[in-house]
């Protein structure tokens, strides 16, 4: 199926998914389902093949085969030929590869360095963006908002005439800190759409302490219903009584355990759950990997077990992979051997490691940076919590770390160049991560609604990426499950793969 899946140049899984009674090898003389597209593509290039074939024949042309090795090459890969004087010390100096790396793929290697010698030196990265739909920005013509924006400013705490800002600032720095930021950040997105026309009535509520009576206040006597859209407030417990008191779109601008407990049909959750990061590696692995083996790292405990077990019957069925295996701690550790058992030489190994455990994550890590040369994994996460903040991003680049996240941050891009430039004006200061999320959440979904149309319809025209954040909504109107595929590059940078 893989060989067919290759000259009709699709996915293998593909081609399982529309042939689910082919379990194995498919029979002489039986027929498969195939894209009529894929097949027409297929016949066409046996065509031209045939074609070339007999001028070639005919005009007794001899082909140069290294010349036409080179151009196939060149096509997926960033190539070099040996020549004499070369040495795998070199190579490591010209194009910081190891002579494991380098094996992985030039099998041929093995017998040594030749003059002449075509290599593959790495992949070409080319970005492509499948099965996407982004939404198309449009402000209708005269249209106007009305946004709430609910936030824990807690200014009741504060007298003016006996604090200053700092001790403000410095007394209470998280909370107010994050409610302040994301205010700002709020300001420049409406500031934005105030430039392109639209005309925006900003409304701030002080929502208090938690559990206080400021919210009740506002839900009582502010006529938050008048508003087009309820921003905030953040906690959930305060989300959810603000939803079931008004029948506009109330948008939740954090994320919280207690998020998929939610009811409100009308609470759009701008983060996604925990379980969508799983499920989108998932499909990232299913995807890319085309041969070799994987390996599950968990921490033995019944919550990772049951998730690496999930993951395992997954892969198993939707990669190639020759195998699947999943490693567990002995005495609070894995012993660097049983990576060694598994993990082969000269062949793709990727390891995810499906736990949060400090002592697991670096005991992992520090094995797999000091394999033998000929041995080369890559090493994946769905979750980069905290741990991963503890180890030094020159082991994370070395094994290629790749991670699952809801933030990604191209400081080249005009949307980012262009937010820190008109914060920075504004607030003699750069955005913090906060201040970022207010831009970009209170951009998308005012955006959204300058259209004209409700955001349930916009939601399903398309995704967005604004400066940091991806906003997808496509597969549930209330949950955003937009994420991006984040890889460690060798020179410490990050790139976006997916």
């Amino acid at each position: 199926m893989s060989k067919i899946a290759q000259k009709l140049d699709m996915k293998t899984q593909d081609l399982l998914r529309l042939n689910p009674d082919v379990t194995s090898e498919p029979k002489k003389n039986s027929f498969l389902v195939v894209p009529e597209r894929k097949l027409n593509n297929f016949k066409n290039k046996l065509k031209k093949s045939s074609e070339i074939e007999s001028d070639t024949i005919s005009n007794n042309t001899i082909v140069d085969e290294k010349t036409k090795l080179l151009e196939e090459l060149k096509e997926k890969f960033e190539v070099y030929e040996v020549k004499k004087g070369d040495t795998f010390y070199s190579f490591k100096k010209k194009f910081n590869l190891t002579r494991g790396e380098l094996l992985l793929l030039n099998p041929e290697l093995s017998k040594g360095l030749k003059v002449g010698q075509i290599l593959k030196i790495r992949e070409k990265q080319v970005e492509v963006v499948a099965d996407e739909v982004f939404y198309d920005d449009y402000i209708l013509n005269g249209n106007s908002l009305k946004v709430a924006l609910l936030l824990p400013f807690r200014t009741s705490k504060y007298n003016i005439d006996t604090l200053t800002t700092k001790t403000i600032f410095t007394k209470n720095a998280t909370l107010v800190n994050i409610a302040t930021d994301f205010y700002l950040g709020a300001e420049i997105a409406i500031d934005s759409l105030r430039r392109r026309g639209l005309d925006v009535e900003l409304n701030v509520f002080d929502t208090g302490s938690r559990r206080g009576n400021n919210l009740n206040s506002i839900i009582s006597e502010k006529g938050l219903n008048s508003n087009n859209v309820v921003i905030g407030p953040l906690y959930s417990e305060e989300i959810q009584k603000v939803a079931a008191n008004v029948n506009i779109p109330v948008v939740f601008p954090v994320y919280s355990n207690n998020q998929s407990n939610f009811h409100s049909s009308n609470i759009i959750k701008t983060s996604p759950e925990k379980s969508v990061f799983r499920e989108e590696l998932e499909r990232y692995l299913k995807a890319n990997f085309d041969e070799g083996n994987i390996i599950i790292v968990s921490d033995g405990k019944s919550q990772s077990l049951r998730t690496s077990n999930m993951l395992k019957s997954s892969l198993e069925f939707g990669t190639m992979a020759n195998t699947v295996n999943i490693l567990t701690p002995k005495d609070g550790y894995i012993a660097k051997s049983k990576f060694l058992d598994i993990i082969k030489p000269n062949t793709k190994n990727w390891v995810v490691i499906a736990t949060d455990n400090n002592i697991i994550v670096g005991n992992a890590i520090n094995s797999l940076i000091s394999l033998p040369e000929e041995t080369t994994v890559k090493v994946f996460t769905y979750d980069k919590g905290k741990v991963y903040s503890k180890i030094d991003n020159r082991k994370l680049a070395k094994i290629g770390f790749t991670y699952v996240s809801d933030e990604f941050v191209d400081e080249e891009s005009l949307s980012s160049r262009t937010f820190t430039k008109q914060y920075l004006k504004k607030n003699n200061a750069l955005p913090s991560f906060y201040a970022t999320k207010g831009f970009d959440i209170t951009y998308d979904i005012l955006v959204r609604l300058a259209s004209g149309n409700d955001l349930n319809t916009t939601f399903k025209q398309g995704a967005s990426i604004r400066v940091e954040t991806k906003f997808d909504y496509r597969n549930n109107n209330r949950e955003n499950q937009g994420l991006f595929i984040v890889q460690y590059n060798k020179d410490l940078s990050l790139s976006k793969l997916k």
